[in-house]
């Protein structure tokens, strides 16, 4: 749990009603008898061991006879008290997943909490899955903010290596099902003409539609933010080409021929730019759409046409795809976040020699 949620949860247990807080302590005590139980349940297991029997006799004779007298013949009745306590947990837990609504269903509890149902059953093998209600409790208690596991060195190492546990299993599923891939693309024939006909055919308007209109809005887009530059291009195209034309050269020998000249220059300025300025503005007419849909249409059935030769470039290039897909999840992210701690360690020590 975050930092700031676990402060939200402490605000809240400040302010919850004494039924809250009831709660609370009962699952304090509950997490105290467990961890009394288990340790109980191991130091008995260690007490049948012979050797570690006859050096606990050894060394305490008066604590092991009490023990052997008190605990060790009465075990099963004390653990029966314990299953009961446990019991009743379940009990006042379902009871108010009941009355909270928690689960869609009021048969779910049990199932959801299995290991502490099991671990009510008093059997050697049922017995270690009370280990588990122990996480559960720490849980209930992280989630009221009376705990705070995230800060505890444990938690920090079992996150850690949890993470690297998970990247390696998933890193490894995911190699091997990009390999199945590339393995099924080398063995299917004629891959890019179904591609075409069960993927690109059926949607072949929609694209085609979509093409025409994403290129007469880059048109006139394009236009709208470069008019200014367009006009002076096209300005500066008729004046080269005047330049470049004889019969206006021989006109500007001629008695006022520069002025006509340079009337004839700025007119057929004009007209071009009125002419690039209509041509762009009739892109939004249902006919240019129409020729548009048409060219667009025409250059995708071109492209369309597959040959044995097109088939194999395309499975070579999915197949290179995913072979650059496998090389970067191949890529052991958790050794550079492994030691990411120790270099920030290593900038903020000071340094130990001089100079």
């Amino acid at each position: 749990m975050p930092e700031t949620e676990f402060h939200q949860a402490r605000t809240a247990r400040r302010s919850s009603p004494l039924g809250e807080r009831l709660l609370m302590i009962w699952d304090l005590a509950v997490v105290v008898l467990v961890a009394i139980n288990l340790a109980l349940l191991l130091f008995d297991s260690l007490f049948l061991i012979p050797p570690l029997n006859s050096a606990f006799g050894a060394v305490a004779p008066g604590l092991h006879a009490a023990y052997d007298t008190y605990i060790r013949a009465n075990f099963v009745e004390i653990d029966l008290c314990f299953v009961a306590i446990f019991l009743l947990d379940v009990l006042l837990g379902w009871a108010i997943a009941i009355a909270q609504r928690r689960y869609a269903r009021w048969f779910f509890y049990p199932f959801v909490h299995w290991y502490d149902v099991l671990g009510c059953i008093p059997l050697a093998g049922f017995r270690l899955l009370r280990v588990l209600r122990v996480i559960s409790l720490l849980i209930r208690l992280q989630r009221l903010g009376l705990i705070d596991v995230t800060r505890w060195r444990l938690y920090r190492f079992y996150r850690t290596y949890y993470g690297v546990l998970m990247e390696e299993i998933s890193d490894r599923v995911a190699i091997n099902l990009l390999g199945d891939l590339q393995k099924e693309i080398r063995n299917s024939k004629h891959l890019t003409q179904r591609i075409s006909n069960e993927v690109i055919q059926p949607r072949k308007a929609a694209l085609v539609d979509e093409i025409a209109s994403r290129l007469e809005r880059t048109v006139s887009k394009g236009y709208a933010e470069n008019h200014q530059q367009v006009h002076r291009y096209v300005a500066a195209l008729v004046a080269r080409t005047m330049e470049e034309n004889e019969e206006l050269r021989r006109l500007r020998r001629l008695p006022m021929g520069d002025a006509v000249a340079e009337s004839i220059e700025r007119s057929l300025s004009d007209i071009a730019s009125r002419v690039v300025h209509e041509a762009i503005d009739g892109l939004r007419s249902p006919h240019f759409h129409s020729l548009m849909t048409d060219l667009v249409g025409s250059g995708l059935d071109a492209w369309l046409q597959v040959d044995d030769k097109t088939d194999r470039v395309t499975q070579q290039v999915l197949i290179d795809m995913l072979e650059l897909l496998k090389e970067q999840v191949a890529i052991k992210r958790w050794k550079s976040e492994l030691s990411e701690p120790r270099t920030r360690h290593d900038d903020t020590a000071e340094p130990t020699g001089g100079g």
